[in-house]
Parts: C-alpha cells; sequence; structure tokens
C-alpha cells in the first residue's frame, strides 16, 4: 500500500518534495472560475435580491452552488481526460453546424458577462474617485487587457487568489457592522420562494453563478496542470485535486454571494431602502454601517471587476480559438481575437446603457437563457466514450446533470411566463 501510495507521488515527469503539500500545486484553476461568480453582476443581482426580498432568496444561492459543483467538476473532468476544452471539444465531434451556432452563442453570454464585469469595476472607480462611468469604464479595460496580454495563466492566478481573499474579508467585514436575523436566514437557506415579482432577480442570480463561460474557462485551464496525460495514475490524481480544489472555490463563492444578500436584506430591506444602482452603497451604507463601510464596499468591488473581467476575457478566447480547434494561447491570434471582441463590444454596449444597474441585472439574466444550451452540449460530450473514454459519465452523474439542465429550463420558461 505505502509502494503504490509512493508511486503516486513520484511519477517521471513529477517528483514534489513534499507530498502533503501536493494538493497546493492544484488550487487555482477553481479560484479562477469563483471570481466568475463573484462578480459585480452577482453584486446586483444580490443586492437587489436581499434588499427587494430580504432573505427569502438565499435559497437560490444554495441550489445554483450545488448545481455549479456538479458541473464544473464534470467540466473539469473532461479536461483532464480528453485534453480538449469544451469549445475545442465540441468543434471536434460534433456537427460544424451544432458546433458554431453553440459556441457562438457562448461568445454572446461571453459580451454579456465582461459588460457586467467592466461595468462593475467603473462603478467602483466611481465612489472611489468620482470618475465617470465612461472613462472608469475605458480604464478598466485597459488595464485588464495589459494583464490579459503580459501575464501566463499562474500569474493570473496569484492575482485573482489576492483578489478573492480580499472580497471576502471585506465581506467579512460588512458583516460585522449589521444586525443579521439568523432564524430567518437559516432556513431561508434551504427553503425554495418565489415571492411576486422576483423571477427576473431568481434568474439573474441563477445566471450570475452557474456562467457558461465559467464552464468554458475550467475546462481550459484546468489542463495548465497536466504533466503526463497519457498516465492514468496521474489522471487519476488530478481527477481527486481537482474535485478538492472545485469544492473549496464553490463553497468560498457560495458563502460570498450569501453574505451579499445577507448584507443587503440587513441594511436596505429593513428599512425598506430599495436599491436602484450600485453606487447606493456609497450613500447608505455610510449613514447606516459607518463610514468606512462604504469605501470597503467599493475597493472590494473594483478588485471583483477586474478579476472577473480577466476571467471572461480568458474564457472568451477559449471559446473563440476553440471554434478553430485550437487551445487558448494568448500569443495566438484566435485567442486574441476572442479576447478583444468580447471586451470591446461589452465596453461599447456601456458606452450606450442608460441604467448601469439594470445593465447588470438582465446581462446576468441573458447567461441564465443560454445556460441550458451550453449544459446540454456538455451533459452529451462528457457522457461519450469517443471523447472520454473510460472516463465518461456514469449513468447516475448523466441524468444527475440532465435533471440540473431540465431545472435551469423549467426556471427559463417560468421567467418566460412572468413576462406574458
Amino acid at each position: 500500500m505505502f509502494k503504490q501510495f509512493k508511486e503516486l507521488l513520484n511519477t517521471a515527469k513529477h517528483t514534489p518534495k513534499l507530498g502533503g503539500l501536493e494538493i497546493f500545486k492544484y488550487i487555482g484553476p477553481g479560484l479562477l472560475v469563483t471570481v466568475g461568480f463573484i462578480d459585480p453582476g452577482n453584486w446586483a443581482s444580490n443586492l437587489a435580491a436581499g434588499a427587494e426580498f430580504g432573505y427569502s432568496l438565499l435559497w437560490m444561492v444554495t441550489l445554483s452552488t450545488i448545481m455549479l459543483i456538479v458541473l464544473q467538476h464534470n467540466v473539469a473532468h473532461l479536461g483532464i481526460a480528453s485534453g480538449l476544452c469544451l469549445s475545442e471539444a465540441a468543434s471536434e465531434y460534433l456537427k460544424p453546424r451544432y458546433a458554431k451556432g453553440i459556441l457562438y452563442s457562448a461568445m454572446l453570454a461571453s459580451i454579456s458577462t465582461s459588460l457586467a464585469e467592466i461595468l462593475g469595476g467603473a462603478i467602483a472607480l466611481q465612489m472611489l474617485f468620482n470618475i465617470p462611468i465612461r472613462a472608469g469604464a475605458i480604464l478598466v479595460l485597459l488595464f485588464v487587457v495589459i494583464m490579459l496580454f503580459t501575464n501566463t495563466y499562474r500569474v493570473i492566478e496569484k492575482w485573482i487568489i489576492a483578489f478573492v481573499s480580499i472580497i471576502g474579508l471585506s465581506f467579512i467585514y460588512e458583516l460585522s457592522l449589521v444586525e443579521i436575523d439568523w432564524n430567518t436566514a437559516l432556513p431561508a437557506w434551504v427553503t425554495p420562494a418565489f415571492p411576486d415579482g422576483s423571477m427576473v432577480v431568481i434568474m439573474s442570480v441563477l445566471g450570475a453563478v452557474v456562467m457558461p463561460h465559467n464552464l468554458f474557462l475550467h475546462s481550459e485551464v484546468i489542463q495548465s496542470r497536466q504533466w503526463n496525460i497519457q498516465d492514468d495514475k496521474i489522471i487519476k490524481k488530478q481527477l481527486r485535486y481537482e474535485y478538492a480544489d472545485t469544492i473549496l472555490s464553490m463553497l468560498i463563492g457560495w458563502a460570498i454571494n450569501s453574505a451579499m444578500i445577507l448584507l443587503a436584506a440587513a441594511a436596505f430591506f429593513g428599512t425598506r431602502t430599495p436599491v436602484t444602482e450600485l453606487e447606493q452603497a456609497n450613500s447608505l451604507l455610510a449613514p447606516l454601517l459607518g463610514n468606512n463601510a462604504s469605501v470597503i464596499f467599493a475597493v472590494a468591488l473594483l478588485f471583483a471587476g477586474i478579476s472577473s473581467t480577466i476571467t471572461s476575457g480568458m474564457a472568451a478566447g477559449s471559446i473563440f480559438a476553440g471554434i478553430y480547434k485550437e487551445p487558448y494561447d494568448i500569443k495566438d491570434n484566435h485567442s486574441r481575437i476572442g479576447v478583444l471582441t468580447s471586451l470591446i463590444i461589452a465596453f461599447a454596449l456601456i458606452m450606450v446603457v442608460s441604467n448601469p444597474f439594470q445593465g447588470l441585472i438582465y446581462s446576468q439574466m441573458a447567461l441564465s437563457v443560454q445556460l441550458p444550451i451550453t449544459i446540454f452540449t456538455q451533459v452529451y460530450l462528457t457522457s461519450s466514450s469517443k471523447v472520454m473514454g473510460k472516463y465518461k459519465n456514469s449513468t447516475y452523474t448523466k441524468w444527475l446533470l440532465y435533471v440540473i439542465g431540465g431545472i435551469v429550463t423549467l426556471l427559463n420558461i417560468m421567467l418566460l411566463i412572468s413576462f406574458l
């Protein structure tokens, strides 16, 4: 037994000095995904949820996170077992007309995501330095493009881990300043509720947590940890560590998203103060929670905007490169075109958005509309022995994924009915 364990840690191409610290070599891809669902779009969705409906929509964060863990773990398996990201696999194994339709719709979702990320960073700059939204959007765009075009995965991961840490600590600080009604909040995490007029917000929370571009991104960045894809021992070890990375990262995201709703419910719902723009936090949180609260909120929002714009740009590059059956590589023209297409079109849309807060809400809702397309594509590919070999989905996993896709589709139908 000991001999087998020793062989597992010491392969021809990977011989770590301290096996006990091995997991830290795998932490990172999950956090890149996590920052995507603690982005400014989430902030808007969660603030709207807490301010308008109190604690009653906390269940959607729980449900979305559970679905996210299953989906992200599954799509990471695709990257590890096949050596292809979701976009490459779709182009390789689906008929061209279907693959292009799916991937172009994913690009539209990426643009919607980038809009929310850049806009959130711009709003934070306005809150901190009174910089106009459009000028702030330019600054965020330039900084992100420089980061993406000059750094590697591992350098960006370190930035992301730092950003996520700051965001998490910021919300722990914010929560320490308010009084939470835990007797009401705790049941709300596991009790579904559909208050009147809540479907748009519910779907925006879903789209803000289970984001299509993150499924493409995770299947891409997980490959940055591969040393010997032909060795079954290495693959199995990667699958175990990836699961730990995903669980840890998603739980961090669940905690931060929950904290946003708790903060909004305690600060705004209790006083029946409607939230119609993120900038209100600057004027509302200061008298309610103290002068430091609004600054902390804005700083965390700025870091969230920058880091999530980086990941949405990477996802767009991966999706677009995959159309040409290529992996993401910022030095390759297809990846660069994908990154710039997403960021520049999103920036152009920001120039014409009249209501930034509503723009954030509806951009997240748009993600939930595209989500079933990505989910069912992923299930088809990861259930195929042609794609995954012996690592294809078990019957249980396949039907669990279909159920998740069905739930998302049903919620989209309920959203459509709410507009009729």
